[in-house]
């Protein structure tokens, strides 16, 4: 009888994943979400686990170690590295890569803080965080604030195809000024490239087979950081406009091409502080926002641990820590203070039909265009979470979400004029609530006390991790509030 109990224990433990009698399952923390989470069969851990048991005891990841980087540095990469350069111009090259290095180090610490988080409770979903954390209003506000990025971040990649794709098309086909095709309309190109290009990558049914993509989407950066490089010993300083003035397009007037030249104007600065060094603070933070997509990639990732997830977050963070610091070191020391917060402009005003420049806005474009799907993928996500938890998976509904997404951000980028005021208040709430405030609140609420006490010095660094990212979110809206109205006094009321 007693070898019949132990058996029937056993078998519970490794079909539960909870021993019999469990308190710690029983101590209110499902609260009103204790059927969605269950149906997911997303319940704790046992704490005395074998070591061939997965870490998601509902879904089998089969992605290897270098797609799951590749995926991950790809949500780690965004436009914003076109402005790095200008960010440097800002700061001196000492205060930038102090403030880089800063940056980089606090995404791997609160990446840990939501691999151990997901670890304790064996939870795979940034919402389902949320949940049991604060229960149903933890797992709303994580699903919105989710969602309401990353629909920022996808409309600022088709922002880019908007505009930079008719320059692209107008310089392959050798006009010197934009015709009225239908081809050349960006609304137009748009929509083709999310139905052709961006709808059949987004309906694929895991995150894991965007791999491929994703290191394509990143050699094409790689392209561009290698262009950045060889144009720093081809461009002279200060910027010659005679050189190439029978290419300058008449938009380009002298007086936009060459300002009053100072002695420093090509002198590197080292340190400097500006009104526009403020702003760099919050740049470069949000240059590192990939969290809603690290639980997915953990999810699907082989062989599921903690650690092994931990050293993908580490090898992404730090190959886009090098590129990030070389684009914007050999950019500024190309055009030093007459570097645009648009990079790809400057080099434009130098030679507008230069090829090199051309496949430099290609390789952008195409990189910008892959990394759309990747982007989607946790706004779905987060929405399942939110209207259909515990529904098994339909590929209706995984259709249907995608092409609603797509036609939503489409509509945002056709109709509204200049969505740049929208993006900073986005940008400025959601990106420090990703990044510091949630990882912090959830280690804090969800680590039981009898593992590490709520004065422990780790729950102490998650309290001040949260409590410095409002310290940014409160110094991003104050910064955005102050440019609204010295902009509109200076410029009567418009942007």
């Amino acid at each position: 009888m007693e070898l019949q109990k132990l058996s029937k224990m056993e078998s519970e433990v490794s079909v539960n994943g909870t021993l019999p009698g469990d308190l710690s399952a029983d101590k209110g923390t499902l609260d009103d979400g204790e059927d969605s989470v269950a149906t997911e069969r997303e319940e704790f851990l046992p704490q005395q686990n074998s070591k061939k048991q997965t870490q998601f005891t509902d879904f089998e990841g089969k992605t290897s170690f270098g797609m799951s980087a590749f995926n991950l540095s790809n949500a780690i990469m965004g436009s914003g590295i076109l402005g790095l350069a200008y960010a440097m111009s800002n700061t001196g090259i000492i205060l930038f890569v102090f403030l880089l290095l800063c940056i980089a180090i606090l995404s791997g610490y609160s990446i840990h803080l939501l691999l151990k988080s997901a670890g304790v409770v064996g939870i795979r979903a940034y919402e389902q965080l949320g949940m049991r954390a604060f229960g149903h209003p933890g797992k709303v506000v994580a699903a919105l604030i989710i969602s309401m990025h990353n629909i920022g971040a996808m409309s600022s990649y088709l922002f880019i195809v908007k505009y930079e794709l008719p320059l692209v098309i107008q310089a392959f086909m050798g006009l010197i000024e934009k015709k009225e095709f239908w081809y050349l309309n960006g609304n137009y190109l748009i929509i083709i490239v999310s139905i052709f290009i961006i709808l059949p990558l987004a309906l694929m049914k895991q995150l894991g087979y965007l791999g491929y993509t994703s290191g394509f989407s990143l050699t094409c950066m790689v392209f561009f950081l290698i262009s950045v490089i060889y144009k720093k010993f081809h461009i002279p300083c200060p910027l010659n406009v005679t050189m190439h003035h029978e290419h300058v397009n008449q938009t380009y007037s002298n007086v936009s091409l060459t300002s009053v030249i100072d002695d420093d104007t090509c002198l590197a600065k080292l340190f400097t502080v500006n009104t526009q060094t403020a702003y760099t603070i919050p740049i470069l933070a949000f240059a590192f926002v990939c969290h809603p997509e690290v639980l997915p990639i953990y999810t699907e990732l082989r062989s599921p641990t903690k650690k092994r997830m931990q050293n993908v977050a580490n090898v992404s963070v730090l190959a886009m820590f090098i590129m990030y610091l070389s684009t914007a070191v050999f950019g500024y020391l190309t055009f030093y203070g007459q570097v645009e917060s648009e990079m790809l402009h400057t080099y434009s005003k130098v030679d507008p039909l230069d090829t090199l420049i051309l496949c430099v806005r290609v390789a952008v474009l195409v990189a910008v265009t892959l990394t759309v799907p990747v982007v989607l993928f946790p706004i779905r996500r987060a929405l399942q979470q939110l209207l259909f938890p515990g529904k098994q998976f339909s590929w209706i509904r995984h259709i249907a979400i995608a092409i609603s997404l797509l036609v939503f951000v489409n509509i945002l980028v056709i109709f509204v004029p200049n969505i740049r005021d929208i993006f900073g208040i986005i940008g400025a709430t959601s990106a420090p609530s990703l990044i510091f405030i949630l990882p912090g609140v959830f280690y804090v609420r969800i680590i039981p006390e009898e593992k590490e006490p709520m004065l422990s010095r780790s729950k102490i660094m998650a309290a001040c991790f949260a409590a410095l990212g409002f310290i940014f979110m409160i110094m991003s809206l104050t910064f955005i509030i102050v440019d609204w109205v010295t902009t509109g006094k200076s410029s009567g009321g418009g942007h």
